[in-house]
């Protein structure tokens, strides 16, 4: 009897055997590399905008050139108070530079500049930082009425900054406010957040 040789070409198809584990183990990561790249994007776009303060209309609070984060997210679920310090382009104009401003009046607000010291609704407004007495009121002489989507801002350099008492900026609509200032990224010296 003649045994026959196993050895040789063999051109039958053999099954092969997945290795679960292994797949398992690589889904795993090629998930978490998607929540993670997921949540990275989410942060950079709405927390982490970045722009530069153009001149000293915010000091002693932000100076010129400083580099700030912008939260974008805050104001979808909020409205911007008073006090906060928000970047806006004037008029919605996009091919302006940003704009960085502390909100003083809100919708349905009365704003009035007397004697150099700012009144919302009759009563003297609280600053959240020292300011120096404003020299000219511009529109803010006469009561200013907030209509329901419009803010009144100003510099906290309150005598050398383009702000909601002049005509070419006036109040600013909530669809042009970009965002919330909230941590300052540059210089070094400076880096934190913003009060």
């Amino acid at each position: 009897m003649r045994r026959r040789r196993r050895g040789g070409l063999h051109f039958g198809r053999e099954k092969k055997e997945l290795n679960i584990p292994l797949i398992k183990e690589v889904l795993s990561w090629i998930i978490e590399i998607i929540v993670v790249l997921a949540i990275a994007f989410v942060f950079v776009f709405y927390l982490g905008m970045r722009t530069s303060v153009v001149g000293e209309s915010m000091e002693p609070t932000l100076e010129n050139k400083q580099e700030i984060l912008v939260n974008r997210f805050i104001y979808s679920i909020t409205d911007p108070k008073p006090n906060d310090v928000i970047v806006f382009l004037p008029n919605g104009n996009e091919k302006s530079h940003y704009y960085v401003k502390r909100v003083i009046g809100v919708p349905g607000d009365t704003v009035q500049i007397k004697e150099g010291a700012v009144y919302i609704n009759g009563e003297l407004f609280e600053d959240a930082v020292e300011t120096a007495a404003i020299l000219d009121a511009e529109l803010a002489e006469e009561e200013i009425l907030l209509g329901e989507d419009e803010y009144f801002v100003l510099g906290d350099n309150r005598n050398n900054s383009e702000d909601s008492r002049y005509a070419n900026i006036g109040n600013v609509k909530k669809e042009y406010i970009i965002g919330k200032a909230w941590f300052i990224v540059s210089p070094k010296e400076s880096f934190g957040f913003l009060e």
